[in-house]
C-alpha cells in the first residue's frame, strides 16, 4: 500500500497541475472521519476554487476527470466520489490495502524508515547539573529526547545526542560545601550545617568514598579522591565526577545514551562568551544603561530589552546559552532541538534574539524547543514527593525500581510534553488493558504466541509467509488492520516534523486495539490452510510494526508475558 499511496499522490499532483497549472497546492490525502466515506479524502478542490474563481464542486469534478486519466487510479482505486462542498472520497481496491503486508515483511526492521540524507541535527536533553540524582523531570526529558532522536534517525537524519551541564558556579560550590560538611561529621539539622546545603543521603555517600580515596569514572571524566577534608577543590572535582557517574548509571538503566557532553565552563575558558558579547556590541545590538550592558531583544519580538552583563561584571544566564548555540551552529547543525522544563520559557526569545543579532547567518526560530512540565507521582492514591536518597524529590531510579524501564518510558511520552502528567505507580503495575504499556506489549506477545502455535502445531513455516495469497484477506476487520499498518511511515514522518513522540504511543495503542478486535472477530487457524497462511502473514506484519514502533520509543517487545 505504501507504493500504491506514492503512485496515487503523484497522480493527484499531475491532476492538480492539469486543472490548475502552476498551482502550489500540495498533493495530500487526509483520513476521513467516518470509515463509510472511504479510505482517503482529497480536499484540494476547496483550496483551488478561490484562485480559479470556480465553485468547489465544479473544481472537484474537474479533478476527478483528470484523475481518471492517470494510470495509477485504474490500478489502485475502486471509486472516486464527490461529497459535500467539494470533498473527493477515494476508496482503494483491496489489493492496494493488502500490499502493505508484503511491504512490511520485506522491509522488516526498516519498515517506515527513510533512506539516509545529508541532514544533521543536534538534540540536547536531560542536561542535569551534577548536584544530585536525576529526578522525574529529567526522566521525562530522557524519554522524550531519545524518542525524538530515534524519529529523526528514522527520517534519514544523522543525529547527535548532547548533554550540556555546568561544572562550576554557585550550585557546584554548594555541592562541595555540603560534602565537606559531611566530611567534618555534620549532618542536616546540626549547628554549623550550611543553610543552603544539599540534604540527601547521597552527600554522605560521596563523603564516605572521598575519605576512602576512591577513584570514580564517568563517561566524560575521572577523578581520584585525596581524602583530605580541607581539599575543597578536590572535594568539588570528586563530587562532580561521582554524581556524573551516578547519572550515567541512571541513564544506562533507562537505556539512554549520549554522543557528547558539553561543559558550560568551556564557553568561558575558550573565550566564546566574551567573543559572543563582543560580536553583539560590534553589530550595534547592545547599549549601556545603569552600569549594565543590555541586548536589544525587542528588535526581535521580546517584550523588553534584557541585561547581558550586570553592573558587577558578571553575565546573566542567557548569555552563555547564546554562545553555546552559536557553537552548535558553527559545528554544522542547522537543526538544533532543546528539551527543557517549562521554566525555561522566558529564555527562548532572548536566546534567539542573541543569535539573530550575531549576524552569523543563524536562521530565525533556531533552535527548536520542546518544553516539558514536571511530573506528579502518585502511589496508593496519594502523591509521593520525597525520596530518602535525594532528600527532596522523586528520582528516575525510584520510578524504574517501583515499576520498570518500559513503563517509565511509555508513560512519560504518552502525553504532549507541555501537558501536565501524573505518573500513577499502581496503574503502571496493572496487568490488564487499563495499563497502556501492558496493553501494547500483550498484543505483541499474543501475536508471537499465535505464530509459534502455527509453526509448532500446524506445520507452519514463517519463511513461506512472503508467498502468502494476500487476496484472501477480505474480512472487514482485516481491512481495518491493513489500513492501520499502512499509516506507520506517515505517522513517523509527522511525529518527527512536529517533535511529537507522543504520536507513536497513540499509534501503538491504536494498532493494539485494532489487532485485539481482529483477534476477537476471526478464527486465525481456518479450515483452509491457504487462508490460515494469509492470516499468519498479516499477523507477522502486525507484530513487526508493533516491534518497530516500540523500538522507536525505547520500549521492549516481549514474545511472551
Amino acid at each position: 500500500m505504501i507504493q500504491a499511496k506514492q503512485e496515487l499522490l503523484h497522480a493527484l499532483a499531475a491532476a492538480t497541475a492539469e486543472v490548475s497549472p502552476g498551482s502550489t497546492v500540495r498533493a495530500a490525502f487526509e483520513l476521513p472521519k467516518q470509515v463509510a466515506h472511504g479510505d482517503f479524502a482529497i480536499t484540494s478542490a476547496m483550496q483551488l476554487a478561490k484562485p480559479l474563481k470556480k465553485n468547489p464542486r465544479e473544481v472537484a469534478q474537474a479533478l476527478v476527470d483528470a484523475l481518471h486519466r492517470q494510470p495509477a487510479i485504474g490500478r489502485w482505486v475502486d471509486t472516486l466520489e464527490i461529497a459535500g462542498p467539494g470533498f473527493i472520497n477515494l476508496r482503494l481496491k483491496a489489493a492496494a490495502k493488502q500490499a502493505v503486508v508484503a511491504e512490511v515483511l520485506a522491509a522488516a526492521d526498516t519498515f517506515g524508515r527513510q533512506p539516509a540524507t545529508d541532514q544533521r541535527a543536534i538534540v540536547e536533553f536531560v542536561s542535569a547539573n551534577p548536584t544530585g540524582p536525576l529526578h522525574v523531570g529529567h526522566a521525562r526529558q530522557g524519554a522524550l529526547g531519545d524518542a525524538i532522536c530515534n524519529l529523526f534517525e528514522s527520517q534519514g537524519w544523522t543525529v547527535n545526542r548532547e548533554f550540556y551541564y555546568n561544572d562550576a558556579g554557585v550550585q557546584i560550590a554548594t555541592l562541595a560545601a555540603s560534602t565537606q560538611a559531611r566530611l567534618k561529621g555534620l549532618k542536616p539539622g546540626d549547628a554549623g550545617w550550611p543553610e543552603s546545603a544539599y540534604n540527601g543521603d547521597y552527600i554522605a555517600d560521596i563523603a564516605a568514598d572521598f575519605l576512602a580515596k576512591k577513584t570514580v569514572k564517568a563517561d566524560d571524566r575521572e577523578f581520584t579522591a585525596s581524602g583530605d577534608i580541607d581539599d575543597l577543590d578536590g572535594i568539588r572535582q570528586f563530587a562532580v565526577a561521582y554524581l556524573r557517574h551516578e547519572q550515567d548509571l541512571d541513564l544506562q538503566a533507562f537505556s539512554v545514551r549520549f554522543d557528547n557532553y558539553f561543559l558550560e565552563s568551556s564557553l568561558y575558558t575558550s573565550g566564546a562568551v566574551e567573543a559572543t558579547v563582543a560580536g553583539l556590541v560590534a553589530a550595534g545590538k547592545t547599549f549601556e544603561q545603569d552600569g549594565a550592558l543590555w541586548l536589544r531583544t525587542t528588535d526581535y519580538g521580546d517584550d523588553k530589552d534584557r541585561v547581558m552583563r550586570k553592573s558587577d561584571g558578571t553575565y546573566t544566564y542567557f548569555v552563555p546559552d547564546v554562545a553555546y548555540h552559536l557553537n552548535k551552529f558553527s559545528r554544522g547543525y542547522t537543526k538544533a532541538i532543546n528539551l527543557q522544563g517549562t521554566d525555561h520559557h522566558g529564555t527562548i526569545a532572548r536566546v534567539r534574539a542573541g543569535l539573530q543579532g550575531s549576524n552569523q547567518g543563524v536562521p530565525q526560530g533556531y533552535p527548536d524547543y520542546v518544553l516539558n512540565t514536571m511530573v506528579r507521582v502518585v502511589r496508593d492514591g496519594a502523591e509521593v514527593k520525597i525520596s530518602k536518597r535525594a532528600g527532596s524529590y522523586i528520582t528516575l531510579r525510584d520510578l524504574i525500581d517501583w515499576t520498570s524501564k518500559d513503563a517509565v518510558r511509555f508513560f512519560l511520552i504518552s502525553r504532549k510534553a507541555d501537558t501536565e502528567f501524573t505518573f500513577d505507580i499502581d496503574l503502571a503495575l496493572k496487568t490488564n488493558d487499563e495499563n497502556p504499556v501492558f496493553y501494547v506489549q500483550y498484543a505483541h506477545a499474543r501475536l508471537s504466541k499465535v505464530l509459534r502455535d502455527w509453526v509448532a502445531d500446524h506445520g507452519g513455516d514463517l519463511a513461506a509467509l512472503k508467498d502468502a495469497d494476500l487476496s484472501r484477506l477480505s474480512a472487514p476487520s482485516e481491512a481495518t488492520l491493513l489500513l492501520k499498518l499502512a499509516e506507520y511511515p506517515d505517522m513517523l514522518a509527522s511525529a518527527a516534523e512536529s517533535l511529537a513522540p507522543h504520536d507513536v504511543a497513540f499509534y501503538l495503542r491504536e494498532v493494539a486495539s485494532t489487532f485485539h478486535s481482529y483477534y476477537a472477530a476471526e478464527r486465525f487457524f481456518a479450515d483452509d490452510p491457504e487462508l490460515t497462511r494469509s492470516r499468519m502473514a498479516l499477523l507477522a506484519a502486525t507484530r513487526q510494526v508493533l516491534r518497530n514502533a516500540l523500538a522507536m520509543i525505547g520500549v521492549s517487545a516481549p514474545d511472551s508475558m
